[in-house]
């Protein structure tokens, strides 16, 4: 199984690169074939809208030049903004309707912000590099992603508010950025009255065997996308991402393949949070594009079991970092108000890797574990309101 795991990757990675036009129709007609759920079919702005609010849409410039896209949907309370996990953007938020995280702070009447990262398919843009054409775009990790897309949301988010400090909750890859942001640019610890982490992704001991099996293998399969040019991985109405959705939306054989072969072994296992049905919902809108440096970046901190910036290789590190070895993200420079919440069932962002977490920032005002919830459930189970929100609302409750 294990051996498949990595043969089925590979296959893919270079059907991503191999794929022609003609063999994407067929897919996309596959696709076209299959009945989505009506909220597979509506985009961001049309969910929020169906749902009972309003949706606004900005583009927002990061000061290296990529043009973000940000979801406002307006409250009275205080502003609130998500960030996404990787092979997610803004959409994971909403696509549960009343019982969606995005919409459901809209529904206790929250003024919610959403941003999408670099490479998503909101954000796919630049002010000088072409996505399509230079590799240069997709030179970016977690930690650009934290240094420069959520430092530019938070600024413009504040600015729009004229408030001096927000709410901030983040899932799996938002927490990175936080990290990331916050231990490097310690001003924008001011500008954060709480950020609650839910499944965060910083440490990654003890792993779960296909997991282990998986990143032991990744800088052969990385090496393999490098050489084949493969800079962006699950691109819009790209090969990668046909493959993965003609896949996915086949009823019952989907759900074996996708669900329980792919997503619970990784992710954590939890039909009762992830029905059948809702696939035709979910890869109407995921999953979302990056880089394959992400990928390479959360190799590494897997493999060297530490929190710590990119790895380029000794002689690159000398000259970008002064060190041999990357720097770890110092995380005592972290003193916003921080809440950690960790799922049961949570097999990719462990009980007590976060723990570990939590004793190495200085500022933790809460730390819970979540009945029910393995990693994507934090955004994606139609449970939350059961086992998530509850826990969530009470404590935004005492920062409003």
């Amino acid at each position: 199984m294990m051996k498949s795991a990595i043969f089925l990757i590979a296959a893919i990675i270079q059907f991503s690169y191999c794929a022609s036009e003609s063999d994407i129709e067929v897919l996309l007609s596959e696709i076209s074939d299959l009945t989505l759920s009506e909220d597979g079919k509506l985009n961001f702005t049309q969910l929020v809208t169906k749902y009972g609010h309003t949706a606004e849409q900005y583009e927002v410039v990061t000061e290296d030049g990529y043009l973000l896209t940000v979801f406002h949907i307006p409250g009275n309370r205080s502003s609130i903004l998500l960030a996404h996990g990787l092979v997610a953007d803004a959409d994971p938020f909403v696509i549960r309707g009343h019982g969606s995280l995005g919409i459901a702070l809209a529904d206790e009447g929250y003024d919610v912000w959403l941003l999408n990262n670099r490479g998503t398919k909101f954000s796919r843009s630049h002010t000088e590099l072409d996505p399509d054409n230079e590799k240069k775009f997709w030179d970016f990790s977690l930690h650009e992603m934290g240094y420069y897309d959520l430092a530019a949301t938070i600024d413009f988010v504040l600015y729009q508010t004229g408030e001096e400090k927000i709410l901030a909750i983040g899932h799996s890859q938002g927490p990175s950025q936080f990290f990331a942001l916050t231990s490097l640019r310690p001003e924008y610890n001011e500008k954060i009255k709480l950020f609650l982490a839910l499944g965060p992704g910083a440490y990654f001991f003890n792993m779960p065997p296909l997991f282990q099996v998986i990143a032991d293998a990744g800088p052969l399969l990385l090496e393999l996308a490098k050489t084949l040019g493969i800079e962006e991985l699950c691109r819009d109405r790209g090969a990668l991402l046909t493959l993965i959705k003609t896949v996915c939306t086949k009823g019952i054989v989907s759900y074996e393949i996708c669900v329980k072969g792919v997503i619970f072994p990784i992710l954590g296992y939890n039909p009762a949070g992830f029905e059948l049905s809702f696939l035709r919902t979910l890869f109407g809108h995921a999953p979302s594009g990056f880089s394959r440096k992400c990928l390479e970046h959360y190799d590494q901190l897997y493999l060297r079991k530490k929190f710590s910036q990119f790895d380029y290789g000794v002689l690159e590190n000398l000259s970008k970092y002064g060190l041999s070895n990357p720097p770890d993200y110092d995380l005592s420079k972290v003193t916003a108000d921080v809440a950690l919440m960790a799922g049961k069932l949570d097999e990719l962002s462990l009980i007590e890797n976060v723990k570990l977490l939590k004793e190495n920032l200085p500022n933790v005002v809460h730390f819970e574990e979540i009945e029910e919830t393995t990693h994507s459930d934090f955004v994606l189970s139609r449970e939350a309101s059961i086992y998530l929100f509850p826990s969530i609302f009470s404590l935004l409750q005492n920062y409003d």
